[in-house]
């Protein structure tokens, strides 16, 4: 996957709460809006990376290991790896962030430019209080004009079990820790639908509470001018 993506002209993720960056500012370069909302009862989103790029790529993977800075995201919040790569890649045209957590019912709008031929989005975050759960949009083509609308289930990234336990889960619900040190013998292994939040660890993380159903994001990506 990213590592992976870098030899198959990878570029991925956009956003920021209205941040753009200086390296986008190129004058006739189209603009767009990229809102998600938190369509969860419980669920917080960490900051969101978003990110204009040309071409077809496999973020998510589905089906296969996760990448390096997919697993960083999925279980501890952290974008900087995959921010970092994107960056370094000429096929990125811009890499933005929300800029903070977003909160259940929320939604967050971040500026992206793009430029002629990178006009694919792909974004993820992750979700807490999870092991390993995450959103993602993957290589969606933006609008010529108006607005298109996608959707994310959460997605589980397979390097972490879902024992539900505080200990292993980073953020302000949990304050556990993020990602994992060791091979684990549960870890499903592979990029998948998440199952949700079931109760089997500690009682702080009640079902009825955080448990949800998909999707559990909803993304606009509106044209702005030009």
């Amino acid at each position: 996957m990213l590592t992976t993506l870098k030899k198959a002209l990878g570029a991925l993720l956009v956003s920021s709460l209205i941040v753009i960056s200086s390296s986008a500012q190129s004058s006739g370069w189209p603009t767009y809006h990229v809102t998600i909302t938190n369509l969860t009862n419980a669920i917080i989103f960490t900051p969101i990376l978003v990110a204009s790029h040309r071409r077809q790529i496999d973020l998510i993977g589905l089906g296969s290991p996760a990448s390096e800075e997919l697993t960083a995201i999925a279980e501890a919040g952290d974008i900087s790896l995959l921010e970092a790569a994107l960056k370094d890649m000429n096929q990125v045209a811009d890499v933005q962030n929300s800029g903070g957590p977003l909160m259940p019912g929320h939604s967050v709008t971040v500026v992206l430019k793009a430029r002629h031929g990178a006009r694919r989005i792909s974004l993820a975050a992750m979700m807490l209080p999870t092991n390993d759960g995450f959103i993602a949009l993957d290589s969606v083509k933006a609008p010529k004009r108006g607005t298109q609308t996608y959707y994310s289930p959460g997605y589980d990234a397979g390097t972490e079990p879902n024992d539900e336990l505080c200990v292993n889960i980073p953020g302000p619900i949990c304050e556990g820790e993020g990602l994992s040190t060791y091979k684990n013998p549960d870890d499903e292994g592979y990029v998948h639908i998440h199952r949700g939040i079931h109760g089997v660890g500690d009682l702080l993380l009640q079902p009825a509470i955080y448990d949800w159903r998909n999707p559990v994001a909803r993304i606009t990506v509106t044209r702005i001018g030009h």
